[in-house]
């Protein structure tokens, strides 16, 4: 993984991250677990294809949760209890989802959210009223060039959850 790209000063918590394959992708998911706990709500973008649910997937590994971290498009929500003495991971996909909290409401996310990690994929306007601390993980790649496995992401902290946190370890 290369360096992290110096943040935008105007964003303080943020760090911006380049990423060359899905392998890095899912090394960056693990590391990123070590600095989740529960009570925490990860907000994943970026278009079809950017690398969310392989994000998510490494998140799992590095969590220690059971069964396959795999894409929750038609369930909406999976959960995978941890093996350990960590949390659980919730992790959902709302881009099936129209509506904003209220449709959200239905999945009991503020009732799983205190004792699990909660990873939402397309959750822009649509879970931010969960909690006011939230990571907030943006992943950019080239449109249309399905054969380009560079992505640019900016991992940006939310809320005074995150205010201290040292984001520049991801890019290790």
């Amino acid at each position: 993984m290369e360096a992290p790209v110096p943040h935008n000063p105007a964003e303080p918590g943020s760090v911006q991250i380049v990423v060359t394959s899905p392998e890095q992708m899912r090394e960056l998911g693990r590391r990123l677990a070590k600095l989740l706990r529960a009570g925490d709500l990860v907000m994943l973008s970026g278009e079809l294809g950017a690398g969310k649910t392989t994000l998510t997937r490494g998140l799992g590994e590095g969590l220690g949760v059971r069964g396959a971290v795999t894409s929750p498009t038609f369930v909406i929500a999976r959960v995978h209890p941890s093996l350990g003495e960590g949390p659980p991971l919730v992790h959902v996909d709302a881009y099936r989802l129209s509506g904003g909290l209220d449709e959200m409401e239905d999945l009991d996310l503020d009732v799983s959210l205190p004792e699990s990690v909660v990873v939402v994929e397309w959750g822009e306007g649509k879970v931010e009223e969960l909690t006011e601390d939230r990571l907030q993980v943006v992943i950019h790649r080239a449109v249309g060039d399905t054969t380009d496995e560079v992505r640019q992401m900016t991992i940006t902290g939310v809320g005074e959850r995150w205010a201290s946190a040292d984001l520049s370890v991801l890019a290790a």
